[in-house]
Order: C-alpha cells, then structure tokens, then sequence
C-alpha cells in the first residue's frame, strides 16, 4: 500500500494531479485508513505511471482515458490503440512544423543588423505590422 505522497515520488506525478486524475475517473478513488488518509495499491501505480507516460508524449486525457479502457480488453485486436497513437503523432508532427515556421521568422527578424536605436528597430516594426512577415503563423 502506497501513501498519496509515495505514489507522488515513486511517479513523479505531483499530488494535486493524483487527485485530479481521481476527479476525472483515471483512476479509480483509493481506500482510506481509519486516519482518512489515501492508500493506494500496486495497480494504482502502474496505472498512474502509464498515464504519466502517455502525457509525456502529449496524448490529450480522453485518448489516455480510452487506451487505459482498451488495457483492460487484452484479446482484443489493437487497431484503435494503433490509430490513437498515429492521431497524436499527427498532432506532434503538426506542431514541429509550426514551430520550425516560427523559428524560421524569428531567425530572420533577429538576423536584421544596422538598428542602433528602439526608433529604427526591425524586431519592434515587424511584431507592430504582421505584413512584414514572410511566413504565416
């Protein structure tokens, strides 16, 4: 039996978040001792460390909610577990291109030399007029 702020260590999940994770039904609310204190068991934790892993690559709670629901069903095929995990890369994938989009125009409206005074500075003219970007973002 694990203690609220053991199930925290061992995870690295902090203890507001063991309790939220409660709230919205990822895990299931633990016994309590006479004391009122919270007692988890060993499924608890491996549990929570599965949710911990799937929003350290950034799976959204409602995927992490029906991957945890799709682990309980071992003999099924799992096609839906594939397909969730193509969605998040999508979205991953996505994002990496925005940000190499944002990166490209920081570069480049960092890379103005020749401003000597705030007057004449292009990083201040071009975040006042988004018409001087090259890139949509």
């Amino acid at each position: 039996m694990y203690a609220i702020g053991d199930l925290s260590r061992r995870t690295g999940v902090k203890v507001p978040t063991i309790r939220y994770y409660e709230q919205m039904g990822l895990i299931s609310a633990p016994d309590r001792t006479e004391g009122n204190q919270r007692r988890y068991e060993r499924a608890d934790l491996d549990r929570l460390t599965f949710i911990r892993h799937a929003r350290d690559l950034g799976f959204p709670i409602e995927a992490i909610r029906e991957l945890l629901t799709l682990s309980r069903h071992p003999e099924e095929p799992c096609d839906r577990a594939d397909q969730i995990a193509r969605e998040q890369l999508d979205e991953v994938r996505e994002k990496i291109a925005k940000l190499k989009k944002l990166e490209e125009e920081l570069s480049r409206i960092a890379s103005h030399d020749g401003c000597h005074t705030v007057s004449d500075c292009y990083v201040i003219r071009a975040l006042s007029d988004h018409g001087l970007c090259e890139h949509e973002h």
